[in-house]
């Protein structure tokens, strides 16, 4: 996993915005500029903010992604949460977690819901 290249390209889609301009109209000939697996290039070409967090990208790059996605703070958060119970475990980067993800999102559901633990 080349982490490190797609936080590069958020970070400078972040920005950039001439680079933000020609992403909006040709997203393939920025991305393969970049050296990405095939996972990491679906992830940014579709938008997947859940996938995105899931492959460690940092949160403090990726809801500036998700802001230019036009996505919403609750909603943006909402995703991340849902990318875990999608994809399992964030795999890399300051947010990794170990043990089982299903507990992780089972104390969102909770928190959510009022219950207590």
């Amino acid at each position: 996993m080349s982490l490190y290249q797609v936080q590069k390209f958020l970070y400078n889609l972040n920005r950039d915005e001439k680079l933000q301009s020609i992403f909006h109209e040709d997203k393939h000939s920025v991305l393969s500029s970049y050296d990405l697996s095939a996972e990491e290039y679906s992830a940014l070409d579709d938008g997947d903010i859940g996938l995105l967090y899931v492959l460690g990208v940092n949160g403090q790059i990726l809801m500036h992604y998700a802001a230019y996605l036009h996505i919403e703070w609750f909603d943006y958060l909402q995703l991340m949460r849902d990318g875990v119970v999608k994809h399992g475990s964030v795999r890399a980067g300051i947010y990794a977690m170990a043990g089982d993800s299903v507990e992780f999102t089972s104390a969102y559901a909770l928190a959510d819901s009022g219950e207590p633990e």
